[in-house]
């Protein structure tokens, strides 16, 4: 739930507009926007609110084979406000943690290009062994692993947990999505993008774009130059919610592309651009794909 009332906090907030939402459905939905199929993996409460996510996917043309619907426990929700910073959100935690390994069998894995999470998904039990446990038998069949680390301590306040998990995740080589503000929650504040960045890699980390807003991102890989690319110009921003989101699917779109990473980025950017210029979600990313049927 994003609020009406521009730059107002939460206790000031008087009006929301009702998204599907949270940061794996969002990248889902712009792939799947992108023309690729795509299967979510997830749990929602057996509710209004799990009926209105389930006919969302239905509309993108998402698969929902493992979407499991869950009694007795509500469909999680997330309350935001709307502002041009970083945003300020409320987590009601309710179905979405109660993913099972039947959830993620091989015959799944076997047809993945890419297998994506984040912290918030990894951040309670039993969805976090389930997610790790499925990542670790992906990565043996050689599917490329993706992880946004969009840690908060709201969301996970065992901060040492959460290190070990990301670790574990790492060790796979996946590619990896951090922001400053991630850096400052998981790490602390005032380390350098290097030291960031070899801490990532030294866990295994295979390639890493670290995101820097209105600045850009830069994109570093292991005995390589670091490279750094600026942001698309916006005149006017109309929501900065899911606009991470949208800069990574850019990038693993144009990783399964087989675009150099590089490119993945430029084209990440550019979504995140149109993402900026829109409120809530958007459908046509028609510009993104017309660069590649150029190139």
């Amino acid at each position: 739930f994003i609020g009406a009332q521009a730059e107002a906090p939460i206790s000031e907030t008087i009006d929301y507009i009702r998204y599907l939402g949270g940061s794996p459905t969002n990248v889902a939905m712009n792939m799947s926007h992108l023309g690729m199929k795509v299967t979510m993996i997830s749990s929602v409460g057996n509710d209004g609110f799990g009926d209105y996510m389930l006919t969302r996917f239905d509309e993108a043309g998402i698969d929902k084979s493992y979407v499991k619907k869950i009694d007795n426990i509500p469909s999680t929700a997330i309350f935001i406000n709307n502002t041009a910073g970083t945003p300020e959100f409320l987590a009601y935690r309710g179905a979405d943690k109660e993913i099972d390994p039947e959830q993620i069998p091989d015959s799944l894995l076997s047809l993945a290009k890419i297998y994506h999470t984040t912290c918030f998904a990894l951040s309670l039990e039993p969805a976090r062994e389930t997610i790790l446990s499925g990542a670790e038998r992906a990565a043996k069949k050689g599917v490329q692993l993706s992880i946004d680390i969009n840690y908060s301590e709201k969301i996970w306040p065992d901060q040492k947990q959460a290190q070990e998990a990301i670790a574990r995740y790492c060790r796979l080589g996946p590619l990896v999505k951090i922001s400053q503000d991630d850096v400052n929650r998981l790490l602390g504040k005032g380390i350098s993008h290097e030291a960031v960045f070899n801490y990532l890699h030294d866990i295994g980390a295979k390639i890493i774009c670290f995101t820097l807003g209105k600045e850009g991102a830069k994109l570093s890989q292991q005995g390589q130059e670091i490279i750094k690319l600026s942001a698309l110009k916006v005149d006017k921003i109309m929501d900065v919610t899911g606009a991470g989101d949208a800069f990574w699917s850019g990038f693993l779109y144009g990783h399964i592309q087989s675009q150099k990473p590089e490119q993945c980025m430029a084209t990440g950017l550019k979504m995140a651009a149109i993402k900026l210029q829109n409120g809530g979600r958007i459908t046509d990313y028609s510009d993104v794909i017309s660069d590649f049927s150029n190139d």
